[in-house]
Parts: C-alpha cells; structure tokens; sequence
C-alpha cells in the first residue's frame, strides 16, 4: 500500500476478509465482535496508520466536540487570557476550539458565526465587535439561539440577546480607579475613553463620572477624548490634554496600552510621574508591573472570565430548563508606582 495514501476501514476490511461494519465495530470495542477479533484489528489498524475521520464520527455521533470562540483582537493580554482560560477547562472534556478574529468587523463577525454554525460547533463564545453594537444588527446572534446552539458571551455582552454572559464590572473598576486617584490628592483627573457605544466603553466612562460627582468634582468635557484601545490612538489626545492652559493632573485610561503611550507623552514633555500627573490603567497587563514607573491599573481577570465561561457551558449541557445566567466578577485594583507621589 502506498505509504502516502491514507488507510481506510475498507482496506482493513479486505485484509481481514469482513465487512467495513465489522471493522468498524471493532475498532469502537462493539461487545457483539470477537475479543480477538477485536485485538487482531486494532493492532492492524494501528501498525498501518488508521486515522478515524472525525468529521464522519461527528455526523454519526451527533456531535463534533468542537467550539467557537469568537473575539474582537488577539493583540490584547486580556482577550489570550480569556481563550487560556476557556481551553484550561474545555481542553480537559474533550473539546477543541476554532478561535475567530473580528477585528472589531460586524460583516467579519456574521460571516463566522454563520461557518461555525455550518461546522456543526456545539457551542459558541463570543465577545462582541464594535461594529455589531454599532450597527445594531444581531440577526446572526439570534440565529445561534434559534439552531438551539448554546451562546455566552464573554467579557461584552448585548443586552438585545437573552443569554448566557460573563463578565467583569467594569462600572465598578473605573469608579475605583477613579477614586484612588482622588483620595490620593488629584482632582483634575482626564480620561482616556475608549469606543463609543461600546458597553465596556460607556461602563467605565459612567464610573468615572459618578465617582467625580460622589466625591463633589466638577465634570469638564475638556479632559474627555475618546480613544480605541491601541497605543497610537493615545498620542494625539495626551498632546492635546497636556496643552489645554489647566492640564490635567491625573489620568485615567480605559487600558493598559492606550495608558502606557500617555505615560511616554508626558515623560517626553518633560512632565514627572506621578508628582506632576499620576496616570491608572485598566487591565493589568503583564508588562504594567514592569514599566517605569510600575503601572497601576485594575485587574478584571481574563483568565477566570474564560474557565467561570467553560463551567457555565458544561453546568448547562445536562439542565433541560435552560436558564440565562449573567455572572459578574468583581475587579481588583492594584495599586503601583505611576500614582503613588
């Protein structure tokens, strides 16, 4: 036999002179097959290279043990932290993932709910992209729950879809970040907004003004601009605030990356940190502990977002009531040198 030609069941069925159901029980341990039968076969099947056709297993079997991960960007330490976290759990029972990049694209988004659908996935976790919320379309979501194919969103979800959600409170992350810069002495506090419209986004830009009215500070318009969340869209805004004729003394990034660029704008106009302006991230990135100066910033868990999301999809395989869960974690802050005077 050809060495590159892949065996089939129908080859082993020749050798030994059966059927191909016969070999095919064999292979799978059927009790109504002969023990040595059975050995005889599967020794053959292993000394020649038999490989099963997962896809035609999967059509037997129903399933295909395979998920979807569906997420806005793989440039961010959180997003890598969520699928670890999801493939620490799922990886154990016997799942693979097929991870999909939006690049923050509805049309990109639709198309691979629409393949993994078609590839028979068991179960989709998805972070939803700027532009589905943009949109507001989110026929392709509903299209999931229609097919009876369990969806939960991880780290954003969308109200307009009853489903499963795990994510961090991000509202409570900004209100303390917010507030730790406060309680250490600034009080013209800029933030760095992420995307509008984005539910992250809006949470965090609503903590930090509550917290500025908690705690009696007038709100100025004139330290808000919107950013998204790379370092480049950080640069242009941090000139501008360092330029206004009462610059902020304090700022508050919506991550750790968008943070980082500010950080650099202001060393390269020749401002300290934090004695003259303390800067608070959010994510807490690796390399925010190891920046000069060590970055403080808001931990909201990637890693436990992804295996809280594995424990919910499993919990729920064997409940015939499905129920509509919405975890949500509580963040950490932590606390480094870049606002501590």
């Amino acid at each position: 036999m050809n060495q590159h030609t892949p065996v089939t069941i129908k080859d082993i069925a020749r050798k030994f002179k059966c059927s191909p159901s016969t070999v095919s029980r064999a292979l799978n341990n059927h009790p109504l097959i002969n023990e040595d039968t059975r050995r005889n076969i599967q020794e053959y099947a292993q000394k020649v290279g038999y490989q099963r056709n997962s896809v035609s297993l999967s059509l037997l079997n129903q399933k295909s043990n395979t998920l979807g991960v569906v997420v806005p960007s793989l440039n961010q330490f959180h997003e890598t932290a969520m699928i670890e976290g999801l493939q620490n759990i799922l990886q154990a029972n016997g799942y693979m993932m097929t991870i999909c990049v939006t690049n923050e694209s509805y049309t990109l988004e639709k198309e691979y709910v629409e393949k993994l659908m078609a590839n028979r996935v068991e179960g989709i976790f998805l972070s939803v992209s700027q532009e589905t919320y943009d949109s507001g379309h989110y026929q392709h979501l509903e299209n999931i729950l229609h097919r009876n194919i369990p969806l939960i969103f991880i780290d954003r979800e969308f109200d307009g879809v009853p489903t499963n959600s795990i994510i961090v409170d991000d509202y409570w992350g900004a209100f303390t970040a917010t507030e730790h810069l406060i309680l250490r002495g600034f009080k013209r506090i800029a933030h760095l907004k992420g995307p509008n419209g984005l539910t992250v986004s809006e949470k965090r830009f609503k903590g930090y003004k509550d917290c500025l009215a908690k705690h009696q500070i007038a709100f100025d318009e004139n330290l808000i601009i919107t950013t998204n969340f790379k370092a480049e869209s950080a640069i242009m805004p941090m000139h501008r605030l360092m330029s206004l004729e009462n610059p902020p003394d304090g700022v508050f990034a919506v991550n750790d990356v968008v943070a980082s660029a500010a950080m650099q704008v202001i060393r390269d106009l020749g401002f300290s940190i934090p004695q003259q302006v303390a800067i608070i991230g959010f994510d807490n990135s690796p390399f925010s502990a190891y920046m000069f100066p060590s970055l403080s910033t808001v931990n909201r868990f990637g890693k436990l977002i992804g295996e809280e999301a594995a424990r919910l999809f499993l919990n729920n395989l064997n409940l015939q009531t499905k129920q509509n869960e919405t975890i949500v974690l509580p963040p950490e802050l932590i606390i480094r040198s870049s606002t501590l005077s």
